[in-house]
């Protein structure tokens, strides 16, 4: 070795100065010319559209198919076995699914996993990932294509049916879900997949070396644990993380078992390989305990309270020196939505919205809207009367009637809750409730729509998320218009949706200002629920969860673990650099 120093422990010779040592970096010219690297195929004119919603109008195909697959699931009881590998499995642990509105009937009956249940699954899905991770990209993109066209024709009615009776929804409200929103998760994310294949990072010179990149699955398995509210949300946290490689595990809901497992038997018809999509009701400590042991863990893919998801963010960093990776958490744990009105806005527009968005699926929407800020001008001369007219024609009842404009709340834990905040508004001397507040379980869990007007800005009313059609008003003078926008984001500790209503320009783009860090979607003059997939992704920020956006190309890159990978076609053997004359009698 040669030292550029003053010491005696220089070296009186350079290395490789001698010819024969320089023939050895005469290395003959058989550059590579051709990638060896096996890049995914996707369609260039892949064509990215939502399904449309279907009218449902009196004789149509659609009313009679659906009329006819209401009729089947209310006269039998569906039996659900766990699913693991592809094989049926049951337990002694018994459950039933009942209809919300009707709660003395059931429609499914199903089996509680256990703990050595879930490992098996866990076994599964880790040796089923060699072979998956390993399919190509257009196989995996025509398996969910075949499944949205199955869910958009031969399953259709059924996948609304069951939406309807086991989670109480009205006929609107189960089509815009399970016969809509879960067919756009399954096609557009196909058309995310293709479109993360088109891109490939940029090479400077193509013939000297080329970059690639690879979108490979997670480390692991990935755990999806998913809401009763959306059949859709059920179908998006179990698949997605699927379609770009990974295996799960899915507890799907017990208030929403019939939905969900009519999803996994679709993608089971579409060609889905066994073990891919582990199909595991459980009690939800249980499998949430067993899923964070296990040093295999990927990914927690989640959509439910805020409690919840903040147990399963301890276990995993409990035992995070276990695992294999780091696992990828991500969550959506509600919201505390916002109407803002300011004094320009149009009357009608706020009512129709506001209703809507309140008390649409009774309330038990992430982004349903649960504070109204109303001047005080506009809410004396016009929108308290509409507000509390229109509200109190709507009807409640058994969605399968179809003049029904909201069903039963869950459950009875549902109910419960609910009707405690109601008796909060009601001995509250702050509050005022201007209609409904009175609920019953005796045939179903039915809670009235109701309005409630408090004088306290930071009343708790304001500040938890009751899941409920119970919609609060704060009344502003529009001297402290400023203020009150300020107590928007000041109030909760959510920032999931929120609306605006105005025609003023100016306090638009100052009130878009203010409130940008309010929400993680924003809307103008419109509601703040009905975020449609492609369209509006979805996810807040705060503790309404880690904002990954559900309905992008970017919840699917959350759900891999690139590769990255530079080839390079020319021979290189060169040591120095051209400043080093230290090099000048070693490179050639």
């Amino acid at each position: 070795m040669y030292f550029k120093s003053r010491t005696a422990l220089c070296f009186p010779t350079r290395l490789f100065t001698s010819s024969a040592a320089k023939n050895k970096l005469n290395i003959k010219n058989q550059s590579q010319t051709k990638s060896i690297v096996d890049l995914p195929q996707f369609d260039p004119n892949f064509e990215m559209k939502n399904e449309p919603i279907l009218k449902y109008n009196s004789g149509s195909e659609e009313l009679n198919k659906l009329q006819e697959a209401l009729k089947t699931y209310q006269s039998q009881i569906a039996e659900i076995p766990i699913i693991i590998g592809g094989k049926e499995f049951s337990s002694k642990i018994e459950r039933f699914q009942i209809i919300p509105h009707r709660h003395h009937q059931c429609v499914a009956k199903y089996y509680e996993a256990d703990e050595n249940l879930i490992n098996k699954a866990i076994r599964s899905a880790v040796e089923a990932k060699i072979k998956w991770s390993k399919t190509d990209v257009t196989t995996r993109i025509d398996i969910w294509l075949k499944a949205a066209e199955l869910m958009s024709n031969k399953y259709k009615a059924q996948l609304v049916a069951a939406t309807m009776l086991g989670q109480s929804k009205t006929l609107q409200q189960a089509e815009i879900d399970a016969g809509v929103e879960l067919i756009d998760f399954m096609r557009i994310n196909a058309g995310f997949l293709n479109d993360l294949c088109k891109y490939q990072p940029f090479s400077g010179n193509p013939n000297v070396s080329k970059n690639h990149m690879l979108w490979r699955p997670l480390d692991g398995f990935v755990a999806a644990i998913s809401p009763f509210n959306f059949t859709a949300i059920g179908g998006n946290l179990a698949y997605t993380p699927a379609l770009i490689g990974n295996t799960v595990l899915w507890k799907p809901p017990p208030s929403a078992m019939l939905s969900s497992w009519l999803i996994s038997k679709i993608m089971q018809e579409a060609g889905l390989p066994d073990g891919v999509v582990n199909f595991i009701p459980a009690n939800g400590p249980v499998f949430g305990n067993t899923i964070t042991y296990s040093s295999n863990l990927g990914g927690i893919n989640f959509t439910g309270s805020l409690s919840t998801f903040r147990k399963l963010w301890k276990l995993v960093s409990k035992h995070l020196e276990f695992y294999k990776s780091f696992p990828r958490l991500s969550g959506e744990c509600g919201g505390k939505n916002y109407h803002f009105v300011h004094a320009s806005a149009d009357v009608a527009t706020v009512v129709a919205c506001t209703i809507r968005s309140a008390f649409e699926y009774s309330g038990q929407k992430c982004s349903a809207c649960s504070r109204l800020y109303v001047p005080q001008s506009l809410w004396e001369s016009e929108i308290k009367d509409q507000l509390c007219t229109q509200t109190g024609y709507l009807l409640m009842g058994d969605v399968c009637d179809v003049e029904t404009f909201l069903g039963a709340v869950i459950d009875d834990q549902a109910f419960l809750r609910i009707a405690k905040y109601l008796d909060m508004a009601k001995t509250n001397p702050q509050c005022d409730v201007l209609i409904g507040g009175r609920c019953t379980n005796l045939r179903g869990y039915f809670v009235e729509p109701t309005i409630v007007v408090c004088r306290d800005p930071y009343d708790i009313l304001f500040k938890e998320e009751i899941f409920g059609p119970l919609l609060t008003v704060y009344v502003y003078k529009e001297s402290e218009l400023m203020n009150t926008l300020d107590l928007v984001g000041t109030t909760t500790k959510y920032a999931l949706t929120g609306s605006i209503f105005a025609k003023d320009e100016e306090f638009l783009k100052e009130a878009l200002n203010r409130l940008q860090t309010t929400a993680g979607n924003l809307y103008i003059n419109d509601k703040s629920s009905g975020a449609v997939v492609g369209q509006q992704p979805f996810g807040g920020s705060r503790l309404s969860g880690t904002n990954d956006k559900p309905g992008s190309p970017y919840f699917l890159m959350r759900w891999s673990s690139p590769l990255t990978i530079k080839e390079t076609f020319e021979p290189q053997s060169k040591i120095y650099y051209s400043y080093m004359r230290i090099g000048e009698n070693c490179d050639n």
